[in-house]
């Protein structure tokens, strides 16, 4: 069997993983049902394939959700590494001064 990498974004073939952006994860098939992403040379996280489920993993082997295609599971993955928003960092940070 043969690796391939992708990009997550476009499913595209990429040439070298120095050219990604953090948001960007490029994707190997490392099994059958298993498939591996690296965000800059570093492990990011993994799918396994369970019948028709895609189950999304991050780098700490933390589950984050199961998804019916392969292409919303590594979405979901994308989304998971994505640093948040100022906006959304803000909001974290109200919601937990109120938990005080």
């Amino acid at each position: 069997m043969s690796s391939t990498e992708i990009s997550a974004r476009s499913d595209a073939p990429i040439e070298s993983e120095t050219n990604l952006t953090p948001a960007e994860l490029a994707w190997q098939q490392a099994d059958d049902d298993v498939f591996v992403a690296t965000s800059q040379g570093e492990f990011a996280g993994f799918v396994t394939v369970d019948n028709s489920t895609h189950v999304v993993h991050d780098r700490h082997s933390r589950r984050i959700g199961s998804y019916p295609t392969l292409a919303a599971a590594r979405q979901a993955l994308v989304d998971a590494t994505r640093p948040p928003s100022r906006g959304r960092e803000r909001l974290r940070r109200r919601i937990l001064s109120r938990r005080r």
